[in-house]
């Protein structure tokens, strides 16, 4: 069982970090040097956060990103979900299947009960929690 994430969730993170720390517009270049990932690549993970209306998008040569939205405005789990997909640990803990909600196994209601735990934890951690040294000061 493996609780982690991709490398674009980890970058979508970062990047909004960075973009709060910064209260002007930051080029793609820039940004994806900060960040230690291509210009080629970075717009993959952008999309998602302009997307959901975090951050805004400008093109041509002097564009590049924005944030639009306060960290304190986004949690964790909305940011988790917006690149990975929904965040669902609905397998089962024994077999590793789609876990039979007809047939609970002896490990089925604590597996639940920490599912949620979890799932609360993260929808309760916003990301100026999370990057507290990125919000600019003021």
């Amino acid at each position: 069982m493996r609780l982690d994430f991709s490398r674009k969730t980890g970058l979508a993170l970062k990047a909004l970090a960075e973009l709060a720390a910064s209260e002007q517009l930051v080029s793609r270049r820039d940004l994806a040097e900060r960040l230690g990932t291509t210009a080629h690549f970075l717009p993959q993970v952008m999309r998602h956060l302009v997307a959901a209306k975090f951050v805004d998008s400008s093109t041509g040569p002097n564009g590049g990103y924005r944030l639009r939205t306060d960290l304190a405005e986004i949690n964790l789990l909305e940011v988790i979900e917006m690149i990975e997909g929904p965040f669902d640990l609905g397998q089962c803990i024994s077999t590793g299947d789609p876990c039979p909600a007809k047939e609970s196994c002896a490990l089925h209601i604590p597996w639940t009960r920490a599912k949620d735990a979890v799932l609360a934890e993260l929808g309760a951690v916003t990301l100026d929690v999370v990057a507290p040294d990125s919000q600019p000061e003021g």
